[in-house]
């Protein structure tokens, strides 16, 4: 784990010995500032190839799901052993991954034929299927109705019952939809469209787009993070790498600043009103929310080419990040707590 460089200016100081702790004291509170995650553990995957996709979490069963895209698994992983315990094999390019605690299923949104399965959480035996266009992605799950909603094809949200598998409406898009959240204190879903360059804004009681906020100046949007608490939509681009900061009543973009490239995932921590940025470049990224919507960078870590995806799970204290296999170098999760 390294942290990015950090610069500091010392003022002459006649007495080495001086210098000496004045140097160690600033490198310290360097390390300090910067290294907002320390790593806590790294669960391995011997014999997964290929990308890793998106990662869901069971709390109380103290397991992790990693969508393996490019190994056509899901793999399981004992929390508390740190290992991998089961692989569910005979996908099409596995993408999206959500674990359902009431209903104790597993749902898997596939690439590469457009269905999402769904299986029983503890036996992983098929508990059914739901067949959409090509490219199913990015699966959110609403409580309050019970339903799953995909992301799939070139430009479709779908809504399915999470208890019976039935496929309950879609809504159209004008391109393929990337990251979505659901806001819980109304109807709207707020979703990255990527391809036609702005966030739709769905009703989802009415299965409908009625607002579409472009993004000036800014290309590949990715990742996103919802705040209902503050009124904020965080959006990840990575043409050019940067945060969006949307207002969820108008739209309006009221702070922009870099963050790693090729990100693909973005979460805001409340409790520390800090967001997280993980980045295919290779680096993991914090900023500290302060007033007036401002952010501080509080500097990133070095990660691994390709590690584009993770989870932060607020329950558990902890960020899980997907790395891939590179060279000689197995696939592995890496796990973080924030300092």
């Amino acid at each position: 784990m390294t942290v990015k460089p950090f610069a500091a200016r010392l003022e002459p100081c006649s007495d080495t010995k001086k210098r000496f702790r004045l140097l160690t004291l600033l490198l310290l509170a360097s390390l300090g500032a910067q290294a907002q995650f320390r790593q806590t553990g790294t669960i391995p995957l011997p014999g997964v190839k290929g990308r890793l996709d998106h990662l869901a979490v069971d709390t109380a069963g103290g397991r992790l799901f990693v969508a393996a895209l490019g190994n056509n698994s899901v793999e399981v992983l004992d929390l508390a052993a740190r290992r991998r315990v089961h692989s569910i094999t005979g996908f099409s390019e596995p993408q999206g991954v959500l674990y359902v605690p009431e209903l104790h299923r597993l749902f898997v949104a596939n690439g590469g034929d457009g269905r999402v399965l769904v299986f029983e959480g503890d036996s992983f035996q098929p508990a059914g299927e739901v067949r959409l266009m090509k490219d199913a992605d990015n699966l959110r799950y609403d409580p309050a109705t019970r339903h799953v909603w995909v992301g799939f094809g070139e430009g479709g949200l779908a809504e399915v019952d999470a208890a019976d598998g039935r496929l309950l409406g879609r809504v159209h898009i004008d391109a393929h939809p990337e990251s979505f959240q659901l806001e819980s204190r109304g109807p709207r879903i707020f979703v990255n469209v990527p391809n036609a360059g702005h966030v739709a804004v769905v009703d989802r009681t009415r299965r409908e787009v009625f607002a579409r906020w472009a993004l000036p100046a800014a290309g590949g949007n990715f990742p996103m993070a919802l705040d209902e608490e503050t009124g904020r939509l965080f959006v990840g681009c990575r043409r050019p790498p940067e945060v969006l900061v949307l207002d969820i009543d108008t739209g309006r973009i009221v702070r922009r600043f870099a963050c790693p490239g090729d990100a693909d995932d973005l979460f805001y921590d409340a409790a520390r009103k800090r967001l997280y940025v993980s980045g295919g470049d290779g680096a993991l990224a914090a900023f500290q929310r302060e007033k007036e919507d401002t952010f501080r960078s509080l500097g990133s870590l070095d990660t691994a080419s390709g590690a584009r995806t993770s989870l932060w799970v607020p329950e558990l204290n902890r960020l899980f990040l997907a790395v891939p296999r590179e060279g000689i170098r197995e696939a592995e999760v890496r796990i973080y707590e924030p300092e």
